[in-house]
């Protein structure tokens, strides 16, 4: 597709210049708004804490890594974070790699190979997908959540040396959670290793914020993520047994061949875990201003998807309608923005609607005005 069909079909995308006024305000191209688009979804990343942990790296360690982790640049923040990851995620140990994405595509590429079978949920994130073709591995898909599609699967595909299901824990698009006990089943019963990307889920779901494993009482072998939702930071983790973890510093391409992230990135992540714990309040706030706005905006008369997250998809439909939505909002002091084809199924696209426990009540009122005048005005209620 050239860039002029891009753009016919109402798929454009460009990048905005934006100026951050505050933990939830911002300006985009001029025009003020409030934020309903960031995965800080607990606003830690103006945390104090987090800053000053930040500070303090930056100071004793310098603005860089400076060398991959296997070179010179590794240290003992990056000891500390893996082992506080490792805890929150119940498993062994854990690995740091520089973002989420790298963490998806290293595990899948290093640990399947040309003769495993990769089952994976069709709405599995892009890297998890981008990580199944640098494996080498035969991949089928599965219905959306479907249990019993994948369970069908299972007992056709059996001629492989080893198979694992591949899912999202908590999925980022449509919000809504992966049956992780059912498919932790089932890969015991077909003696499968299932492998759970819980991007989203650490720090607003389950006790403690461990996530959408611990949400559910499901045990995957192995679980990535990331530090650039909930926790305020940047980075991406995979968590599983000491074996797994030694494979993945020995073969993991997006781990060895990379420069180590910043020491300044690793103590702000490093904080923003203690304060899970510490300030607990954080997540109950984000999960009842959630429920809020999903059942509010269900009694204006909108589709909204998804489950008991902060991720709040509004169904609008056309790839043009839902971006001259945003734009309205926008417009109106309320930035959320657009998700379109190919992101989303052509014909489903929509509003992306995130909250935060660093929204005030009246942010939220207004946002709410805001969205029930223009879906009026658009005929969409």
């Amino acid at each position: 597709m050239s860039l002029e069909d891009i753009k016919s079909a109402g798929l454009y995308r460009r990048l905005r210049n934006q100026v951050d006024t505050g933990p939830t305000r911002a300006v985009f191209d001029g025009r003020k708004a409030t934020v309903f688009a960031s995965n800080d979804y607990l606003g830690l990343r103006h945390h104090p804490d987090v800053l000053e942990a930040a500070a303090r790296a930056l100071e004793k360690y310098g603005a860089s890594a400076g060398a991959s982790r296997l070179i010179c640049g590794n240290h003992e923040l990056y000891g500390e974070l893996e082992t506080k990851v490792a805890a929150l995620k119940g498993q062994e140990a854990a690995l740091v790699f520089p973002t989420g994405y790298m963490a998806n595509a290293g595990a899948l590429s290093s640990l399947a190979g040309s003769r495993d079978l990769l089952l994976m949920d069709k709405f599995n994130h892009a890297s998890l997908y981008d990580g199944a073709k640098l494996s080498g591995a035969q991949l089928k898909r599965y219905r959306h959540a479907d249990t019993d599609h994948l369970h069908s699967q299972l007992e056709r595909w059996t001629a492989f040396e080893h198979r694992f299901i591949v899912t999202d824990g908590l999925f980022s698009v449509d919000g809504d959670l992966a049956p992780l006990a059912e498919l932790s089943s089932l890969a015991a019963d077909h003696d499968c290793t299932l492998i759970v990307d819980d991007a989203p889920g650490p720090g607003i779901l389950g006790p403690g914020g461990q996530g959408s494993s611990a949400h559910t009482q499901a045990h995957p072998a192995i679980e990535t993520g990331t530090f650039s939702k909930a926790l305020g930071g940047l980075g991406g983790f995979v968590a599983g047994d000491r074996e797994t973890i030694e494979l993945l510093i020995n073969k993991a391409r997006s781990f060895m061949f990379t420069t180590g992230l910043p020491p300044a990135t690793l103590a702000g992540v490093s904080a923003a875990i203690d304060i899970l714990s510490a300030e607990p309040w954080r997540r109950e706030r984000v999960q009842k201003l959630a429920a809020y706005v999903r059942g509010r905006l269900i009694e204006i008369g909108l589709e909204v998807i998804g489950g008991d997250s902060p991720i709040i998809p509004i169904i609008i439909g056309g790839e043009q309608d839902a971006f001259d939505f945003s734009e309205a909002c926008l417009d109106a002091g309320a930035f959320i923005p657009a998700v379109r084809h190919p992101t989303v199924p052509r014909g489903r696209a929509r509003l992306r609607l995130t909250v935060s426990a660093a929204h005030s009540d009246e942010e939220v009122e207004t946002m709410l005005v805001v969205i029930g005048r223009i879906a009026t005005e658009r005929g969409l209620i």
